[in-house]
């Protein structure tokens, strides 16, 4: 039995958007507009104690209507929790959140959860926010496809890797990734997928990378008139026969 699976990444930039407000309802608005079964999210805020506009990743939930997610946090900030988030239609497994932080740089992370797809598949999403820095991003992708993050012999069923990688160029990230897995989207799907900043995006930062059991069948940015405004990013949506 095959289905469609829809799976969007998402760098949301503590719902910061271009006018500079803080508006989490903006950003759901967005997502909504994504109709993704999986929504990865990274520079999402979890802040239950402060300012109720960094109360991001409870905001997010309520307003979408989602009852499944997994949250990985990369470090403290305003008070609460700063990292991924991974929202999804079907049932979460298991979360887990690996530390790809390199030496005295900003704390990154890498969020795994672990998905039951209709017929008992496991699917093993990772949501990705490397880092600005060429050796640092170097360093960081050693890190993910380690036997201690990607490569892990436990792993039941195929794995989607997404998020901000932060990189534009064909770097070794980018390389070593493109070796290990499928990278997306294929030219015929999507000439030119860039992502940065949202309203007129010059850079690819945003990268799709998947198992070669999956079959990726569309490929698309998402510019709607409040993505544009919403974030410095835009969404990236791909579509896969499972």
């Amino acid at each position: 039995m095959s289905f469609q699976l829809r799976v969007a990444t998402y760098n949301i930039h503590k719902c910061r958007g271009l006018d500079q407000r803080t508006r989490p309802d903006r950003i759901a608005r967005v997502i909504s507009e994504l109709d993704a079964d999986i929504v990865a999210i990274q520079e999402i805020l979890d802040v239950q104690n402060g300012r109720p506009e960094f109360d991001q990743v409870r905001r997010l939930q309520l307003l979408l209507k989602a009852n499944e997610g997994c949250f990985g946090e990369n470090r403290p900030l305003h008070g609460g929790r700063y990292g991924n988030l991974t929202l999804s239609r079907f049932p979460v497994k298991l979360c887990e959140n690996y530390d790809i932080s390199w030496k005295q740089r900003e704390r990154r992370g890498c969020l795994r959860s672990d998905l039951i797809l209709p017929g008992g598949t496991v699917l093993h999403v990772f949501n990705v926010h490397l880092g600005t820095g060429f050796t640092e991003r170097r360093h960081q992708a050693r890190m993910l496809l380690s036997d201690d993050v990607l490569n892990r012999r436990d792993y039941a069923g195929p794995k989607i890797v997404v998020g901000d990688f932060n990189e534009w160029t064909r770097g070794l990230a980018s390389r070593l990734m493109g070796k290990a897995f499928q990278a997306g989207p294929p030219r015929r799907l999507l000439p030119y997928p860039r992502t940065y900043p949202g309203v007129f995006p010059v850079l690819h930062l945003d990268h799709f990378y998947y198992d070669h059991s999956l079959r990726l069948t569309s490929f698309r940015v998402h510019r709607s008139r409040t993505a544009l405004l919403a974030s410095d990013h835009l969404p990236l949506v791909g579509t896969f026969e499972v």
